[in-house]
């Protein structure tokens, strides 16, 4: 396939100028606004978000991201045509959700089974008749450079990923009579694998971020956002504010940090806000409080956005000209690095 930065602009979602987009309809009728600094993105279930993009087997990842959040980080921060980067993609819905935008998009992911869903979600995409490049390379994000084509640095417009909270999360639960409960995709592959970031301790998780921030920063466009999504969770009783390192992480990387936002996992209805939590997740709360512990159930994902800084001109004078290369980066007519490669260097 050919990569080729002149796609059509078949839909218009306004233009990034002067820290204004607009309403977020497909048309882009709407008036132009400020960027609101809490999404919107459970207004439906996660269930009802995925229907039909994704195949059944999808729901066995313990960590998938809000396909509602994916689409309104892909409609502000880019236009159509442009290429969206998840270093840590897992079922693909990142890339999925850039494509239904009519954005090309390039995955990572370090475990294989992950991965070969994430391109089967993909295939689906195709088969509904979007045209789009898309990839996925099996590898470890903190390698980005040996994983990704060359040919793609500079040329990222925008990067989606979220880090993992810890080597477990609640997973899917059965109980049967007699049997008590059991869990299952509630783990990150291997426990002993060390070379899964959930399960190495958070100086090592962020360090590895930071590396992954760092080699993505090589990919992304001047100008181009890093939006992170990510929450505060307790360890040993002790609050570990995620967010907060993350930022740490970015500027690390060389990015600068211009939003922290809230995308909500719950729904608003007539003012109030109706958590989506499982019986489980509200019974460890209400013991947690029982014991003294000051906790509530988790209704957001906090959202950190990061630009890389423009070298020439301002990435927000080029969104208001699609037809022109970004600065340093030729267009890729002609130039076909979409042939998936696992860490091994063998075509996926």
């Amino acid at each position: 396939m050919t990569l080729d930065s002149t796609t059509p602009d078949t839909t218009n979602t306004g233009t990034l100028d002067s820290g204004t987009v607009d309403s977020g309809t497909a048309t882009g009728t709407g008036p132009a606004v400020m960027p609101v600094s809490v999404w919107a993105t459970a207004q439906n279930a996660p269930t009802v978000q995925r229907r039909g993009r994704y195949h059944p087997d999808s729901v066995a990842h313990p960590a998938k991201m809000f396909p509602a959040i994916v689409q309104h980080a892909v409609a502000t921060y880019t236009r159509p045509g442009d290429l969206v980067l998840d270093p840590m993609c897992g079922i693909g819905t990142t890339l999925v959700e850039a494509l239904h935008l009519g954005r090309r998009a390039v995955g990572v992911e370090y475990e294989t089974r992950w991965a070969e869903l994430a391109r089967t979600n993909i295939g689906l995409a195709h088969e509904a008749g979007i045209d789009l490049d898309a990839a996925v390379y099996t590898g470890d994000a903190r390698k980005l450079p040996t994983l990704l084509p060359q040919e793609l640095r500079g040329r990222v417009d925008l990067v989606i990923t979220s880090p993992p909270y810890g080597d477990s999360v609640h997973g899917h639960v059965r109980v049967r009579a007699g049997q008590g409960v059991r869990k299952s995709n509630h783990r990150y592959g291997a426990v002993l694998d060390r070379g899964n970031l959930a399960n190495v301790g958070l100086g090592r998780l962020l360090s590895g971020f930071t590396r992954i921030l760092t080699g993505a920063a090589e990919y992304l466009a001047p100008g181009g956002h890093v939006v992170i999504t990510a929450r505060p969770w307790r360890q040993h009783a002790e609050l570990v504010n995620l967010p907060a390192h993350l930022i740490t992480c970015g500027t690390l990387a060389g990015l600068v940090p211009v939003e922290r936002c809230v995308a909500l996992l719950g729904r608003l209805s007539e003012g109030d806000l109706v958590a989506r939590s499982s019986f489980f997740q509200r019974d460890f709360i209400v013991k947690q409080r029982a014991a003294g512990l000051p906790m509530h159930l988790i209704a957001h994902e906090d959202v950190v956005i990061l630009r890389k800084p423009a070298r020439c001109r301002s990435s927000l004078e080029l969104k208001g000209f699609q037809d022109e290369p970004k600065c340093g980066s030729p267009l890729l007519s002609g130039v076909d690095p979409w042939v998936g490669k696992d860490s091994g260097g063998k075509a996926a």
